[in-house]
């Protein structure tokens, strides 16, 4: 007995409804056709299928715009996409609105009734899956995902449904929106759960040895190669390896990673072997890939081999109703870690309203640190306004953007003699300046400043700046 039972089939030739109605029915499964799109949408919206089989040139409406309003409705449906005028982009735009898979016409019916055999065995898992986890998410501090709101819940939608299958995904957005965090979720909620999970920041292992890192090394392979190293990508063997900044990739490592992509296997340096791998990459950036392939900086095959799905994690500020949450979550931690006797009971409503009225540049890494000096400095049971950062209330608060007004320091908000503030506020108008000067070059920039690479990626994400963005004011 298939696990699905019925299924809407949409295609406006004849021949093919016929054929697969005949085939399906015979299956075991129940099967109603329909010749276009708008009698697709009406038919999902009077009766419950658990799988759509769409053609993509349809009369009315657009085989894609249906597969999009079924399951922006229909978010359980499984839909699998049909089309004679296939191209990769074609099937990258099925996928990445949420089709289970793309199939080529002409096709032999016993295809049709594979993929729907592969879409009921990811069904299965993900149900196991849910039984096995009963889809509680933990806290943030515990290392999982926190929040209520309706931009959150549909990101952990979209999680829940790409976790069960290999897809490989890139995740967008800014810094501290915890991007690493909906990676795991991805692999936690996979059946490579029980495998490892490796993460690596790309912007912060030098050029010079990023392919040693992720594809290892042979005993004198280079100077300091006294022994063979095993690279990320087989410690995350059978399980997943997270990317982040992986737009910081240099052109020869992202040849390699194409490699990988395509045929599941890595050469370590120094090596004339190639050894397989079976590894789901998710990827992150904080930059626009899309910019960086016009200019030439990222390859444009990778970058459609990575985002064949983009998951965007929204910025705090589009997720205002979460931060009260996620504070009371960060002030039980650090009661806990801090030794804090008596704990901090909470905020008070005056605290409450400025945390959520403010703009949050640094997203929930900012939030995460204010809530750290908050516990600290607090004298009351309760967090007050005073133990938050002062550009949370100081009389002239960050634009809508985190930037800080300009001037003489001293006149700023009503006089501030603060040596702290005017320290990091200079400190983040060189970076700014260096990032314009380089047009966003982040290794030169840091030469610039005179700090090492990875002391420049850490303020960037610290002060929330966003390097192309500066590039294109220089």
């Amino acid at each position: 007995m298939p696990l699905f039972r019925t299924i809407l089939v949409a295609d406006d030739e004849p021949s093919i409804r016929h054929i697969l109605t005949l085939v399906l029915t015979g299956h075991g499964y129940d099967v109603r056709a329909v010749a276009d799109g708008e009698d697709a949408l009406k038919e999902l919206a009077a009766r419950d299928y658990d799988v759509l089989l769409c053609d993509v040139r349809m009369p009315k409406k657009d085989g894609l715009v249906v597969l999009r309003e079924a399951l922006a409705s229909h978010p359980a449906l499984t839909a699998v996409v049909m089309s004679a005028y296939g191209s990769q982009e074609q099937a990258l735009q099925a996928v990445a609105a949420g089709a289970f898979d793309y199939v080529q016409k002409p096709f032999k019916p016993d295809e049709i009734v594979f993929v729907l055999r592969k879409a009921e065995e990811r069904e299965r898992l993900v149900r196991e899956n849910r039984r096995l986890k009963q889809a509680s998410l933990p806290s943030t501090p515990g290392g999982h995902i926190l929040g209520e709101s309706p931009a959150l819940h549909a990101l952990l939608r979209q999680v829940a449904r790409l976790a069960p299958v290999d897809t490989t995904v890139l995740i967008s957005g800014e810094s501290g929106t915890g991007k690493e965090l909906i990676a795991r979720e991805l692999h936690v909620r996979s059946p490579r759960a029980p495998m490892s999970f490796v993460a690596v920041n790309c912007g912060a292992i030098p050029s010079g040895l990023i392919e040693s890192e992720l594809f290892g090394h042979a005993k004198g392979a280079f100077t300091d190669a006294r022994t063979a190293k095993r690279g990320l990508f087989a410690e995350a063997d059978g399980g997943t390896l997270f990317l982040d900044e992986v737009g910081e990739l240099p052109l020869a490592a992202q040849v390699k990673l194409l490699r990988v992509l395509q045929e599941g296997e890595i050469r370590p340096v120094g090596e004339n072997r190639v050894e397989k791998v079976n590894v789901r990459v998710v990827a992150a950036t904080l930059r626009d890939l899309s910019r960086l392939v016009a200019k030439g900086d990222f390859r444009e095959d990778l970058y459609y081999r990575l985002n064949v799905v983009n998951l965007r994690v929204p910025p705090l500020r589009e997720r205002r109703e979460d931060v009260p949450l996620l504070a009371r979550a960060f002030i039980a931690r650090f009661n806990r870690e801090l030794n804090r006797e008596p704990p901090v009971a909470g905020l008070t409503a005056e605290a409450e309203a400025l945390l959520k009225s403010y703009a949050w540049p640094g997203n929930v890494r900012e939030l995460e640190n204010a809530m750290e000096r908050a516990v600290l400095l607090a004298d009351e049971p309760h967090i007050l306004p005073a133990n938050l950062p002062e550009r949370l209330w100081a009389a002239s608060p960050p634009g809508p953007h985190g930037e800080k007004p300009h001037g003489d320091p001293v006149l700023q908000g009503g006089g501030d003699l603060s040596l702290k503030r005017a320290i990091r506020e200079l400190e983040e108008s060189y970076i700014r300046a260096a990032l314009r000067k380089t047009k966003g070059n982040r290794t030169r920039a840091a030469e610039l400043l005179d700090i090492s690479h990875r002391a420049l990626l850490y303020k960037i994400k610290e002060y929330g700046i966003d390097p192309d963005a500066e590039a294109e004011r220089g």
